[in-house]
């Protein structure tokens, strides 16, 4: 076969295989914000025959015989990108037993259900051995993966191509240190921030989540905004939705995730559009997509111009909110908080929950945590990083859905993704000195016009540490966010 007419063959191929996953996909949504509950095993069945549908895609032989009669000297950055992922997903794929992958898409889902229930109540004992199931599918896979090598490595190649274990520990050692002496210092602080008190209609925030979500270039005519227990973003190009969540005594939960879950459809959005249904027609990893949601709640969203303007809207809406001025609001969205949630912690102590996290799930992988042992040892470790006790289950060990659906090897990621932020700030307000007239006025089009530049529009052409460092001119480190911390919370609480 002419090489043309073998990369045309494997692109319609692989247009099926993405629009398949793009279902399976949907009906993961569904699950998550509509679906009835007693729908859940009918629904496990589903996406373990749409796994076995999809897996069966991946691995057909004819992938291998079209990638071998195709030279890729003789494509161009796009072609090449779609190769290289192809090429990744075939060999990865090719390597799990099609049985594994369908009862992993099966438990997983089941799992996503327990792990509700189990949540709701409090009761990691009793999730245990779901628990147990899915770690063992998993590290199976791993093992085929692997082919003798690292097993943790295998898993997070899934979501950060190219990233290794040896490297993240680098990275985030570094992080690990400068988060610690901040944390520390800002504790030593005497000054006080109060806390937002007060209701605040659960209308009237879906107004304001509505309102964010446009400022920073939802596009509404190719997505929704619903309702879920752990916001997320699903889809791609024409079909890209967003979830949120609410607390009546919580407004800025509802505002930055939805800002969050924005950034990552954003992303989503405004990849070039001649990617559609192809292999690079997403975001390059979970990292740089993590960055964009990070860049969008944090650098752009808790900066002083834009909390000024959220500020005047909340008082338009709510009335008055009890915060006497625009600066005190600015202290009080980024007042360093005790909580135990992960996805409600401030900028300085996020990426220690995710460490945590990463730490644990390295030596349950490894085999040196038993999952009966996981709960006490993630007690011990939070106490030791956070100077208090974790109070019940939901506020610590099941608090997160990731374990209970299988996405061991994404929660370093989410520490990635606020390194690349890091990096990407610096030259955002290089190249736009003048952004905070425009964040004032609640208008962040220039800044996303320049993700969309540097980061969004080229999907998944180029690897992850690639992609940043051609957006800024050098391999990312976490320096530029430690001083990006240090400087803002530094200012703030006077250290």
């Amino acid at each position: 076969m002419h090489a043309n007419e073998a990369y045309s063959a494997l692109m319609a191929h692989m247009r099926d295989v993405v629009a398949l996953s793009q279902v399976s996909g949907l009906l993961g949504w569904d699950q998550e914000t509509t679906m009835a509950s007693g729908s859940a095993m009918q629904r496990s069945e589903w996406m373990r025959a749409m796994g076995s549908v999809i897996h069966a895609k991946r691995t057909d032989p004819r992938i291998g015989e079209w990638l071998a009669a195709i030279d890729m000297a003789g494509l161009d950055a796009t072609g090449q990108g779609n190769l290289r992922i192809i090429t990744r997903e075939y060999e990865r794929q090719s390597r799990v037993p099609a049985e594994l992958a369908a009862e992993i898409a099966r438990v997983t889902s089941a799992s996503q259900g327990a792990w509700a229930k189990a949540r709701e109540a409090g009761d990691f004992a009793g999730f245990q051995d779901t628990l147990s199931e899915v770690l063992n599918l998993r590290r199976q896979e791993a093992e085929a993966l692997a082919d003798g090598g690292d097993l943790y490595d295998a898993l997070l190649g899934e979501y950060e191509p190219g990233m290794t274990a040896v490297e993240l520990d680098v990275l985030l050692g570094n992080l690990r240190k400068g988060l610690v002496d901040l944390r520390l210092r800002v504790g030593e602080s005497t000054v006080e921030i109060p806390d937002l008190q007060g209701s605040f209609s659960s209308d009237q925030q879906m107004l304001i989540a509505r309102e964010l979500a446009g400022a920073f270039g939802y596009d509404w005519s190719r997505g929704r905004l619903d309702l879920a227990v752990h916001p997320f973003s699903s889809g791609s190009f024409d079909d890209v939705r967003i979830t949120t969540r609410v607390a009546e005594n919580d407004p800025f939960n509802c505002a930055y995730s939805t800002i969050h879950e924005v950034g990552h459809a954003v992303y989503e959005q405004n990849i070039d559009r001649k990617h559609g249904l192809t292999p690079v027609g997403n975001g390059a990893s979970m990292g740089v997509h993590e960055s964009q949601s990070r860049i969008f709640e944090n650098q752009i969203g808790r900066s002083r111009a834009f909390t000024g303007h959220l500020y005047r809207r909340m008082g338009a809406v709510f009335g008055d909110i009890g915060i006497e001025s625009a600066e005190r609001f600015y202290h009080v969205v980024n007042k360093l908080r005790r909580g135990f949630i992960r996805t409600e912690a401030d900028e300085v102590q996020y990426n220690l929950h995710v460490l945590l996290r990463y730490d644990l799930e390295r030596a349950l992988i490894a085999g040196d945590l038993d999952v009966g042992d996981l709960e006490a040892a993630w007690n011990e470790r939070f106490a030791a990083d956070f100077g208090f006790a974790v109070e019940g289950a939901a506020n610590g060990v099941l608090q997160d859905v990731h374990w209970p659906v299988g996405l061991m090897g994404y929660f370093p990621t989410y520490s990635l993704g606020n390194i690349y932020a890091g990096e990407l700030y610096v030259g955002l307000r290089g190249d736009l000195p003048d952004l905070d007239d425009d964040l004032t006025r609640g208008d962040a089009s220039k800044a996303v016009a320049w993700l969309g530049e540097k980061i969004h529009q080229h999907g998944g052409i180029y690897q992850p540490s690639q992609l940043i460092e051609r957006a800024v001119g050098h391999a990312p480190t976490e320096e530029p966010l430690l001083a990006y911390l240090n400087h803002k919370f530094g200012g703030i609480y006077q250290i």
